[in-house]
């Protein structure tokens, strides 16, 4: 539910499901999607120290947007939206953990 109604934002759907092994949310099996997955050998699913995933938008104001309704729905902020100079002119991102901890960024590159 957390990232139905988090992609639901970007009208980006559930593409495949298996219930009890997989949700896989994108716009076509040619771009790039997100999956949640029970671990292939069963055991505990972890967060990865490190890991992190990235998600691209058109804009600032979606940055914004698709960083407050994660926490809306219960994640964590690990750093507000705003200008990052690490991602050189115009890199616009936020972070965010959902639920289980593991991290996200959600971000625009828009050329200065």
């Amino acid at each position: 539910a957390f990232f139905d109604d988090l992609f639901g934002l970007l009208d980006i759907p559930r593409l495949m499901e298996a219930p009890g092994h997989f949700v896989c949310w994108g716009r076509g099996h040619d771009q790039p999607g997100v999956a949640l997955t029970v671990p292939w050998d069963k055991g505990r699913a972890t967060v990865g120290n490190g890991v992190m995933v990235a998600l691209a938008v058109q804009t600032p104001e979606q940055v914004r947007a698709l960083h407050a309704k994660a926490l809306a729905l219960g994640g964590t902020d690990e750093g507000a939206p705003g200008p990052r100079a690490e991602g050189g002119p115009g890199f616009y991102a936020g972070y965010f953990r959902d639920l289980d901890g593991n991290k996200f960024n959600v971000f625009s590159h828009v050329a200065p």
